[in-house]
């Protein structure tokens, strides 16, 4: 097996128990994140992350956690091959033998090469995953968002190319790039600062699974602290109406949180991230460590 489909391999299988671990928290993020600001007088939807498990179990039962969890886990494959398999075809780049360690900055720009390419599949999965998960904080508001019920991802695909045509499903990618490159970046150059911490050199072969999961948690927490005002902004674009838009884009979207919430508008849900965030990425990178090994 050539060392493209083992990273292809071993890429889905972390990403599945990224996704496996991670999705009730990043619906709660969601939720929260796409509802709108109250009117003066009026009081939120969902008054933090706790209150948003409440209702969605009260509302949904427990299968409202995983709403969405369609798509992702329908490309779940082709996002996590290409992330992985682009980021090792860089490293090999960078390598002067095979094998050979690379430096913390090399990982760094391998994190930002492999975000750039994972954008392209992540955009349109994430606009049906937002716009499913979003659709009970938005029906009962007065907002003109997501204003359909959807019976699933292909009925919101479906929805989608009616309206906006294929292009309608990249809507928001350039907040989705903004999120993605610079999140990656930060995200294995730390996993690879602690490995390397941990090893006590650049060998970092013999790690222990223990260190293997802190790493990779802690990389996690890093790509959100990184980059989450900008997934704020994502969510919002990608849960607008097609037809009455409220944001004209992503600096409009920026400017109308900062205007109606301030700063913390740009920091909701951020709670639920955080915490996902170090399960999630523990797994995934854990799994992506097991099987790569087990595959030579």
């Amino acid at each position: 097996m050539g060392d493209v489909a083992k990273d292809l391999a071993a890429g889905t299988a972390g990403g599945a128990a990224q996704l496996i671990c991670g999705h009730p928290f990043d619906t709660i993020k969601v939720k929260l994140q796409s509802q709108p600001a109250p009117l003066p007088g009026q009081v939120p939807k969902f008054s933090g992350a706790m209150d948003a498990v409440r209702q969605t179990l009260a509302s949904e039962g427990p299968k409202g956690l995983y709403k969405g969890m369609g798509a992702p886990l329908a490309t779940v494959a082709a996002l996590n091959a290409v992330l992985f398999s682009v980021r090792g075809q860089i490293e090999a780049f960078f390598r002067p033998y095979p094998g050979a360690s690379l430096q913390v900055h090399q990982q760094v720009i391998c994190g930002a090469g492999a975000g750039t390419a994972v954008s392209l599949l992540a955009c349109p999965t994430e606009l049906i995953k937002c716009r499913l998960q979003a659709q009970s904080a938005l029906t009962t508001s007065s907002s003109v968002g997501v204003a359909v019920k959807y019976g699933g991802p292909v009925d919101v695909a479906k929805h989608v190319l009616q309206s906006s045509g294929v292009k309608g499903l990249f809507k928001g990618l350039i907040p989705t790039l903004a999120r993605e490159v610079p999140g990656n970046a930060v995200a294995f150059g730390t996993y690879e600062l602690l490995k390397q911490q941990f090893a006590g050199g650049r060998d970092t072969s013999n790690l222990g699974r223990g260190s293997l999961i802190v790493a990779g948690g802690v990389a996690g927490a890093a790509f959100w602290l990184a980059v989450y005002p900008t997934d704020v902004i994502k969510s919002v674009i990608q849960v607008d109406d097609y037809k009455n838009p409220r944001f004209s884009g992503s600096i409009d979207a920026f400017r109308k949180i900062m205007a109606s919430e301030g700063v913390k508008g740009l920091y909701k849900g951020f709670g639920p991230a955080i915490v996902r965030s170090v399960p999630a990425n523990a797994a995934c990178f854990l799994v992506y460590e097991i099987t790569r090994s087990s595959l030579g």
